[in-house]
């Protein structure tokens, strides 16, 4: 016998929740947000609204689902199932944090904050919940598949992200490093800049768009439900040594990235998340590309 659905409720904490948690009382909390010339009735305001949006996603769930709850802070000790339809209750960026988590299960995106936020991501409002999840089980719903970056250590550390992957310096030290096509390490370039970019059509109209503006760069960005990758090195340093002649490219699904590290310390992060780093040193090697594992976002 299988088993039921789970819905997977993530949320993250409040600012207000942050807020009575650093200064112990509402009223602390108002004190300090005034002396900063914020009124503190706007922000407990959202985060009733957010509590009430979960309230709503929470009432929507099929009475013989099994539900369950995580907190953003929580994603990376939480174990999803295969069977989970796992519902965002927030921004569009909290839909970036969880996916790096999944491995297909579908994805409902709920905006606790319609107007507020773009929406991107977050499509869909709490009251649609009961019909949106036995939605996410049956067969023929529209999905999205958004493709998702990967980059893989020589020591078989995995990161995945859904909007971007940056390697650099943990600090604001030069990055060093040869760089290249996985299939011809010969071709590899030495660089120093201030790190390497690597990110998804979903990515595109954020960090990544700055960086192909910045750079006046004629290649197209993916949109988001485009297969393929686009990336960029961050103000590359020419030297006797170190050369720009590799600073941004297009990845297909069957192209990689080498990058060998050639400083005593780098990381890869994606989406912003730096506290969920995977940590190279000297002489290791990461390969970049297009991930098998797409997020399945209802439409």
């Amino acid at each position: 016998m299988s088993l039921a659905p789970r819905a997977v409720l993530v949320h993250r904490t409040t600012e207000y929740e942050e807020l009575l948690a650093r200064h112990g009382t509402h009223g602390q909390a108002e004190f300090f947000l005034a002396s900063r010339g914020r009124s503190i009735r706007e922000v407990a305001e959202r985060h009733h609204r957010a509590h009430r949006t979960l309230a709503d996603v929470a009432a929507g769930v099929p009475r013989q689902w099994r539900q369950a709850r995580v907190e953003r802070a929580d994603l990376d000790r939480f174990l999803f199932g295969p069977e989970d339809v796992v519902v965002v209750v927030g921004q569009d960026g909290l839909v970036a944090n969880a996916a790096k988590y999944l491995a297909g299960q579908p994805v409902i995106g709920i905006d606790t904050e319609p107007g507020r936020n773009p929406g991107v991501l977050v499509r869909h409002r709490g009251a649609d919940a009961a019909k949106l999840l036995p939605a996410a089980v049956a067969s023929g719903t529209p999905v999205d598949e958004l493709t998702m970056v990967e980059a893989v250590s020589d020591d078989t550390q995995r990161l995945l992200a859904l909007n971007e992957v940056y390697l650099g310096p943990p600090g604001h030290q030069t990055a060093r490093y040869r760089i290249g096509p996985d299939t011809d390490t010969a071709a590899a370039e030495a660089q120093a800049s201030s790190g390497v970019l690597v990110g998804t059509g979903t990515g595109a109209t954020g960090w990544l768009r700055s960086l192909w503006q910045q750079s006046g760069s004629a290649l197209p960005l993916p949109g988001p439900a485009q297969p393929g990758l686009i990336w960029f090195v961050r103000e590359a340093w020419p030297s006797p040594a170190t050369g720009t002649s590799q600073v941004e490219g297009v990845l297909t699904a069957a192209d990689r990235l080498r990058v060998t590290v050639e400083s005593d310390r780098l990381i890869v992060f994606g989406d912003g998340v730096e506290s969920d780093a995977v940590e190279l040193t000297w002489g290791q090697t990461v390969v970049i590309g297009m991930s098998d594992i797409a997020l399945r976002l209802l439409s």
